[in-house]
């Protein structure tokens, strides 16, 4: 059994700017990641970042996990815990965590949950022969392994991830014959989807699989045209002879502790479903506890990294700390914030919060 001031819980993009703004601010932190090395998503990412210097403007996604986790390596008040997964939250506010084959008992003063999010599916018939990847599987074989996942790709998917990914596979000399999309509009940004386009990859709105094809491992799809209900319509199924079908159709966020602690939870479809409700400084419904990153719904990078920031400032303060600085690192985050989801781009992200604050109010 342990205890610590911060108990922060994933060390992706959001997790590593909680703990960096905790600690800034005095307290002691606990930084936990189930994988061997921190920085998330963004160690698969290679594409560099939009935005200000403060979000690490034109830096290459693998490099700010490197800069952040360097940051945290320097930070006396981070202890980092490799190869820990949170196992559950209990009455008291204990957390469980499994390290390294031990079962370790952690009572934190506050909780960051940072956990990110899980992949969606698709259900299809032959939906699990071999040859069939999510898309942060293909990132991590390519961009972390250095292996190629197969010859010729078709991406389900036209949001950010599906698009980047799309390019990546192109960069590193894969096929991609075909981007598929139900929606009837790209959601990812227009620069992307330049990209893939000018390189010859058609994007298909308003398409979907229906089925896959192959004996021991994938070797072609049938897609059709879907209606606006997205039912396939009678006559438009075509098949693609593919070895690989990379599916990239949306993340769910990682809360499973925040419904152990009994945090109040809503069903919020913009960002990505159940999620809990917070107040300004992303503090849940049961005092202490925060959420920052995927977990408080589907963003980019960026916004997770500056939730993060106001997580980690408003959890230490919580605890008795804050620095003189606070007050305006505390507001430069939010303005930041409100930046990154402004224009049409953040009009989901908006929407969907819009939704949040009008789905009760938190009273800590």
């Amino acid at each position: 059994m342990t205890k610590t001031e911060v108990l922060v819980i994933g060390g992706g993009p959001a997790g590593l700017k909680a703990a960096l703004s905790a600690a800034g601010q005095g307290a002691a932190v606990t930084l936990v990641e189930r994988d061997p090395h921190l920085g998330g998503q963004l160690v698969k990412q290679t594409h560099m970042f939009f935005g200000s210097k403060e979000q690490y403007a034109s830096e290459r996604g693998f490099k700010i996990a490197a800069i952040l986790a360097e940051d945290v390596a320097r930070e006396e008040r981070i202890r980092v815990m490799p190869n820990t997964t949170a196992l559950g939250y209990f009455e008291g506010g204990s957390v469980a965590l499994e390290s390294a084959g031990r079962l370790v008992i952690v009572e934190p003063d506050a909780i960051i949950l940072a956990a990110g999010a899980q992949e969606n599916t698709l259900m299809f018939p032959n939906c699990d022969l071999p040859g069939i990847y999510g898309a942060g599987a293909v990132q991590t074989l390519m961009n972390v392994h250095g292996v190629l996942p197969g010859k010729r790709v078709a991406m389900v998917g036209a949001g950010n991830i599906g698009v980047i990914v799309s390019y990546q596979l192109l960069q590193a000399g894969v096929e991609v014959p075909a981007i598929i999309e139900a929606a009837p509009k790209i959601g990812a940004y227009h620069v992307h989807a330049s990209k893939v386009r000018r390189m010859g990859v058609p994007i298909y709105t308003s398409h979907t699989v229906l089925e896959a094809h192959g004996a021991d491992c994938l070797e072609s799809i049938t897609y059709a045209a879907v209606d606006g209900n997205f039912n396939p319509l009678p006559g438009t199924e075509k098949e693609l002879a593919v070895d690989v079908l990379c599916i990239a159709v949306g993340l769910t966020p990682l809360i499973e502790v925040l419904f152990q602690a009994g945090c109040r939870m809503a069903y919020i479809p913009e960002l990505g479903g159940h999620v809990p409700l917070r107040n300004e400084n992303l503090e849940t419904s049961v005092k202490n506890i925060f959420v920052a990153g995927d977990a408080a719904g589907i963003e980019e990078a960026s916004a997770a990294m500056v939730e993060g920031t106001i997580a980690g400032l408003s959890a230490a303060a919580n605890l008795g700390y804050g620095l003189a600085d606070y007050p305006d690192k505390l507001a430069a985050a939010r303005l930041e914030l409100e930046n990154l989801r402004s224009g049409p781009v953040g009009q989901k992200i908006r929407s969907g919060l819009e939704k949040l604050a009008s789905a009760g109010e938190v009273t800590i």
